[in-house]
């Protein structure tokens, strides 16, 4: 069941595969990977959610990109519903248009084979 309450935090992030979001960039908007086809939504995480996200759904990927998007530009197609233990989860459900995006940062892989999250300042700046 869907919640139209959503928690605090202002950003909300997508994992991304580099190509895909060439090609969001040359349409002026992102209409998702190929699960949020399946699904039917485009899946975000919260600052707290994404690097679970990245291990469990990116492991050992390269060439990805981490999205900031503003959730209060999404408008009443972003939903917050269970997912993951229960916790809630950002799912929009329309395209991603670009100019909610604040920022795209590289996701490489460190040497332990984690993907490397942008400094706590950048990443988790993200109050209401």
């Amino acid at each position: 069941m869907p919640h139209s309450s959503p928690p605090a935090p202002r950003l909300i992030y997508k994992i991304c595969p580099a190509d895909l979001w060439v090609q969001a960039q040359e349409k002026g908007v992102f209409e998702g990977a190929p699960v949020d086809h399946a699904d039917g939504y485009i899946h975000f995480s919260t600052a707290e959610q994404a690097r679970e996200t990245a291990r469990r759904h990116f492991s050992g990927q390269t060439g990805l990109k981490l999205i900031a998007v503003d959730r209060h530009a999404l408008g009443p197609a972003l939903k917050w519903e269970p997912s993951r233990g229960g916790a809630l989860f950002p799912h929009l459900y329309t395209a991603l248009p670009l100019s909610a995006v604040l920022w795209v940062k590289e996701l490489p892989l460190g040497a332990d084979g984690a993907h490397l999250f942008p400094t706590e300042d950048d990443f988790l700046s993200d109050e209401a």
